[in-house]
């Protein structure tokens, strides 16, 4: 069906795949948004290629400008043949950059897991992020992705569009869609799918956290 003859816009966002470091990786010493998929969200995200390919269609892809949402869109992109667009808008929560230069090589693997961990610890317990200094505030989040999907509706209106965010901003825009006061109320899986359509009465929920790509085992040879 082309997209003149649809009405609703369908926007599906996703969560990057796995980029925590393996306790023997290499990393690089500007911190976890220089750092790309690990071993096994490269296989992730070459599943969710394969089954948006072959159950969907799309008119456009995004992504967050991180490497590891870059390379999680880049198969898609390339299995729909469509260019792949960056937005900062999809950036995960703004929080203070932390570098590695001040560790050890063998060092920096631990600190970027451990780095992780608070940031999940706290916003599942807490259902925000505001206890963790400097970070960006919640109703920035919502702000910014609300305008972000009031772009692409009418950007790519009555299409289907494809993008590629973090877990913290994922669960800002879908509390905020569903009038929720927890900022962070899931556990956003890795190449999770959560998609809302977008019609003349407004935009509705049609599924969150879709990981069903990834109930069969990943070929990570």
């Amino acid at each position: 069906m082309s997209t003149e003859q649809r009405t609703d816009t369908t926007i599906s966002l996703v969560r990057h795949a796995d980029a925590v470091p393996e306790m023997d990786a290499q990393i690089d010493p500007e911190g976890y948004d220089a750092l790309g998929l690990s071993v096994r969200g490269a296989a992730q995200a070459e599943a969710l290629a394969r089954r948006l390919f072959a159950t969907t269609a799309l008119d456009a892809i995004y992504a967050s400008p991180t490497r590891r949402a870059r390379e999680t869109a880049e198969p898609v992109a390339a299995a729909f043949r469509l260019q792949l667009s960056l937005d900062e808008r999809l950036r995960e929560v703004g929080m203070p950059v932390v570098t590695l230069h001040h560790l050890a090589a063998g060092e920096r693997a631990a600190a970027v897991r451990a780095q992780l961990a608070l940031f999940g610890k706290t916003a599942m317990r807490d259902g925000t992020w505001t206890a963790l200094a400097q970070t960006e505030p919640p109703q920035q989040v919502r702000a910014r992705m609300r305008a972000l999907i009031g772009d692409l509706q009418r950007r790519h209106h009555g299409g289907r569009v494809l993008a590629v965010s973090h877990a913290g901003t994922i669960n800002a825009y879908f509390a905020e869609l569903l009038g929720l006061t927890r900022d962070f109320f899931f556990p956003t899986g890795n190449t999770s799918i959560s998609t809302l359509r977008i019609a003349r009465h407004g935009p509705m929920v049609v599924r969150l956290n879709d990981t069903a790509h990834l109930e069969r085992p990943l070929d990570t040879t």
